[in-house]
């Protein structure tokens, strides 16, 4: 009976919350009581914790909109999709930031934004196995969806509108991972999942592969409840979105987070993945030394080290360059590397390389994009990475974020570009694919290595890792 109350009155404390608060004007209940509640899917392109905190697409939104109401920010993992529409039923959160599509049922129901993204319904299968064409091929064999979720919704209506043989198995999880899993280890043949999602994800499962698009782009908004209670904060919402949208933040926030996401083919993310299991654990500790001798970020230090030799201390280049940081003689002599081919020194030699670029550039340049635009020097110089800074400027990018400057890198390898630059032809397009692969891999690196005590709640990120990843988390952490 006591267990019931406690229940009962966990239910009811934020109903009484809202409904005693500024005559049942939700966006006044929310100044007044100093917090923002938003629950979001706890999944990798949404919300969940990594070393230094809260992360996630969806947070870093929520985070702002929480900053552009002058509130605290009180983020609520769900962990199915039930869940996630029953707190806004109950009045338990504002906002449902979660990466969900508009559809008739939803909007039927709830309030919601205005667009902020789109993505595609795509069908996922394993490659070596049959690939359907189409939906009429799918009818031997279940189709894996989540629960509650807009592909549920949209299969529904097309078993009724033409489809009759149409068969799915609706999954009761938050996150389209347990999806890919399943069919990743044989459990199912087939999964509906969106676009974005297996993107980011790809590279965690090399053996799966888009079979066909269902439909057309769905746009992603944020849902609050039903109502008038609602109005003023909805307007709000949609404030904050066109705001972003007209000063170009949210394309920055987009690349921050998936830019990285799906430069690598599906050998190069099984190779990946094979070396951090086989090749990986002989340099780790040595890595972690250097990294934090040179106060970086190990998995950073690590993904920069496969880029370049794929963790092969003998590696050589035609060009002559050498080693596991792949140094050239005038940058080894530089840093002090007397033997490209020893491990420590190559490592030392690069993490000391890469500091000193960092130190270099302009003060006002923040992180990430500091260090995002110290990798492209790394790659391509810091002469030609100042051209392409002054390329953004004069085409009204920002030479301060690395998702302006990596549009321009390409140009200088266009005569009628480079021919204006004070140092001339560069590989740029080289330099941006060099960047985006290593964030590619720290990305993974981070996933794979995340700490287990942070995983209550929200789920950690490492959890979402296949087992061939899984068992190769990374010791001594």
């Amino acid at each position: 009976m006591r267990a019931v109350i406690i229940r009962l009155c966990c239910t009811l404390i934020p109903l009484f919350m809202f409904a005693g608060c500024s005559n049942g004007d939700r966006l006044a209940a929310i100044e007044e009581r100093g917090e923002l509640w938003v629950v979001s899917r706890n999944s990798p392109t949404t919300y969940y914790l990594d070393k230094n905190g809260a992360a996630g697409f969806e947070y870093d939104l929520a985070e702002r909109f929480a900053e552009h109401l002058g509130v605290e920010l009180k983020m609520q993992p769900a962990f199915s999709l039930d869940a996630l529409f029953n707190r806004l039923r109950r009045g338990e959160a504002d906002i449902a930031a979660a990466g969900l599509s508009l559809t008739a049922l939803r909007g039927d129901e709830f309030s919601h934004s205005l667009p902020y993204a789109t993505l595609t319904p795509i069908v996922i299968y394993k490659t070596g196995s049959y690939r359907p064409a189409d939906l009429a091929e799918l009818a031997e064999a279940p189709l894996l969806v989540l629960r509650d979720s807009s592909h549920a919704e949209a299969l529904r209506a097309l078993k009724v509108s033409g489809f009759p043989d149409l068969q799915w198995q609706e999954v009761e999880e938050a996150d389209s991972m347990e999806l890919l899993e399943k069919v990743d280890s044989g459990e199912a043949p087939f999964a509906l999942v969106d676009s974005n999602e297996f993107r980011v994800q790809q590279s965690l499962y090399p053996r799966l592969a888009t079979a066909f698009d269902l439909g057309n782009e769905q746009q992603m908004v944020w849902y609050l409840p039903a109502g008038s209670s609602s109005e003023r904060l909805r307007e709000a919402v949609d404030e904050f979105f066109s705001a972003l949208q007209e000063s170009g933040e949210l394309a920055r926030i987009r690349e921050r987070h998936f830019g990285h996401a799906a430069v690598l083919s599906r050998i190069g993310s099984h190779t990946f993945a094979r070396n951090m299991q086989s090749t990986l654990p002989r340099y780790e500790a040595m890595i972690r030394d250097v990294a934090e001798e040179y106060q970086l970020d190990w998995h950073l230090l690590a993904a920069i080290a496969y880029q370049e030799s794929h963790w092969d201390p003998k590696a050589t280049s035609p060009t002559g360059v050498r080693g596991m940081m792949m140094l050239t003689r005038p940058t080894a002599r530089e840093m002090g590397v007397k033997d490209r081919t020893d491990p420590i020194q190559s490592l030392r030699g690069g993490a000391r390389y890469l500091k000193d670029i960092r130190r270099r550039l302009p003060e006002d340049i923040a992180e990430p994009d500091r260090t995002w635009l110290a990798l492209a020097a790394y790659n391509i110089g810091m002469a030609h990475l100042e051209d392409a800074r002054v390329l953004t400027e004069r085409q009204g990018g920002d030479p301060d974020l690395w998702s302006d400057v990596m549009e321009r890198l390409p140009l200088l390898q266009k005569r009628q570009y480079y021919r204006t630059t004070r140092y001339g032809y560069a590989r740029g397009r080289e330099a941006v694919s060099y960047v985006q692969n290593i964030r590619h891999y720290y990305s993974i690196l981070q996933w794979q290595a995340s700490p287990v005590d942070q995983l209550s709640p929200p789920q950690q990120a490492a959890i979402y890792l296949p087992p061939a990843l899984r068992g190769a988390i990374l010791k001594s952490l």
